[in-house]
């Protein structure tokens, strides 16, 4: 009687381990790295001041995503033929991006002869200018988003010698890295670790409960990726693994 309670017992905690297996998780945190920059096209003024606040992502699923901004007043000008400078940055839902909203506080101006002139912006105080992008962010990706501002365009000189702010911006999305997914499928190799390697460059990770690994922002190469399992199971190395800027390397599953 006592040997079938235990093996009764048995059954049942096995059921619930191989329920807890079956779970659909893809073990990683579905997030996107983004960074944010901000740079200009040359414009006939000696400063175009924009005060920045706030910066959002209209994500087609999750919704609004407000991200970690270096708010403050930027000069344009400061930012043109190549130069930029890193105004948000945050892990965002992965998925669709359709639309990215730049929110400016009430401190902008323009600087013509020396004089300066305040610039007003009454729709982008309100709700923040609209900048469609429709970008689809891959998870485990790191993207840089580059707002380009073009400012002869944007600062319209009004009949009564007022300036208005009516931004005319170019929105690219590119992606900078790859990322690497796999699954340790062998329970009893858990937690493993898992490191790749390409020359000198080495990225470490380890699996998450259910065996999951994703390694994040990796240079596009070749690489030779390690699992190290515990005890008594021995390393594997899975050699010439490609990643490619803007995908992600899936591994599958590992057994032991």
């Amino acid at each position: 009687m006592k040997k079938l309670k235990l093996m009764t017992i048995v059954a049942i905690l096995t059921m619930v381990v191989l329920a807890g297996c079956k779970k659909d998780d893809t073990g990683s945190s579905g997030m996107t790295p983004v960074k944010v920059y901000l740079t200009d096209a040359p414009g006939n003024f000696q400063q175009v001041n924009v005060d920045i606040i706030g910066v959002e992502f209209k994500m087609e699923e999750a919704g609004t995503v407000i991200l970690n901004v270096n708010s403050g007043v930027y000069n344009l000008l400061d930012f043109t033929n190549g130069v930029d400078t890193l105004i948000a940055s945050s892990d965002v839902p992965s998925g669709m991006l359709s639309q990215v909203r730049l929110i400016l506080g009430p401190n902008n101006s323009v600087m013509v002869d020396s004089v300066v002139y305040p610039l007003s912006t009454p729709s982008a105080q309100q709700s923040g200018l609209k900048l469609n992008v429709h970008s689809t962010l891959v998870e485990g990706v790191v993207y840089n988003l580059l707002l380009d501002f073009d400012a002869n365009q944007s600062v319209v000189l009004t009949g009564n010698g007022d300036y208005i702010l009516k931004p005319v911006i170019r929105v690219v999305s590119t992606a900078t890295t790859g990322s690497i997914h796999g699954n340790v499928a062998t329970a009893l190799a858990l937690p493993a670790t898992i490191s790749a390697v390409e020359g000198l460059n080495t990225f470490t990770s380890v699996t998450d409960t259910n065996g999951y690994f994703l390694m994040q922002g990796i240079p596009a190469g070749t690489y030779s990726v390690t699992i190290t399992p515990q005890t008594p199971y021995v390393a594997l190395t899975i050699p010439n693994v490609s990643v490619t800027v803007g995908n992600m390397t899936e591994l599958g599953a590992i057994t032991f």
